[in-house]
């Protein structure tokens, strides 16, 4: 009996630990795997996953309203589209338009802010010229101006990924916090003085609680601790 209260508490703080101790699942790869893995883990989880291919973009504008989702610049100012990164020699240019970032100090406000109509907790875009200069370079994704995950680092201007599978200076960065779920997702680099864009094709999906990370939700722990307790309960009372 002594033995059953020890698991029982035990599975009690369990619960109240794990969900702080899981760690976002991301992706820094080539388009064409990155997107792959995305997709795939998305759908293993039964989410439902979104794609927009952007496209029609005003330059020079703070803000593009999108399908479900509106961009905005995070420091307000202008920026920029670019299409450069559309085609490449391989198919595996960007799959979409897309927008200046060009890091500046504070990195965080020269970048993307994603505010979505519907919680989410996947994210995934395309990036341009990344990696190529002012080592060292990262890539940071934020939900809700939460805990900044960094998604990619380069120090040495040849760990771009898109660079190994021969599509240039392209590639697919994404993460899966699914601890919770997200109105707002904000991207961002810290490469000052590099030409960094960002958009392609934006995915984004929204998976059950702990369904990725694989950590048993806290409920459940809860219950299976209060399961135990109940169990010694039952023995003691048959016991006399």
């Amino acid at each position: 009996m002594k033995a059953l209260r020890v698991i029982a508490l035990t599975a009690a703080l369990a619960a109240a630990s794990t969900a702080a101790h899981a760690l976002p699942t991301i992706y820094n790869d080539s388009i064409a795997a990155g997107t792959a893995s995305f997709d795939s883990t998305i759908a293993a989880v039964s989410g439902t996953l979104f794609t927009d291919s952007l496209s029609g973009l005003t330059d020079g504008a703070t803000s593009w309203a999108r399908t479900g989702y509106t961009i905005s610049s995070t420091s307000g100012v202008g920026r920029f589209i670019d299409t450069t990164y559309l085609t490449g020699a391989r198919p595996a240019g960007t799959g979409g338009e897309s927008i200046g970032i060009n890091p500046t100090a504070p990195a965080n406000t020269s970048g993307l802010t994603f505010t979505f109509l519907s919680p989410v907790n996947a994210f995934g875009l395309e990036i341009g010229d990344w990696g190529t200069c002012c080592q060292p370079s990262a890539l940071y994704i934020s939900f809700d101006g939460g805990a900044v995950v960094q998604v990619a680092v380069d120090t040495t201007g040849a760990q771009n990924p898109g660079l190994a599978a021969g599509d240039g200076y392209r590639n697919f960065v994404a993460a899966i916090d699914d601890s919770a779920t997200f109105s707002t997702v904000t991207f961002y680099g810290d490469g000052f003085g590099e030409y960094l864009v960002a958009g392609g094709t934006i995915r984004y999906a929204t998976v059950r609680i702990r369904s990725v990370s694989g950590v048993p939700e806290p409920a459940t722990l809860a219950l299976t601790g209060l399961a135990l307790a109940g169990l010694a309960a039952a023995r003691r009372r048959k016991q006399s």
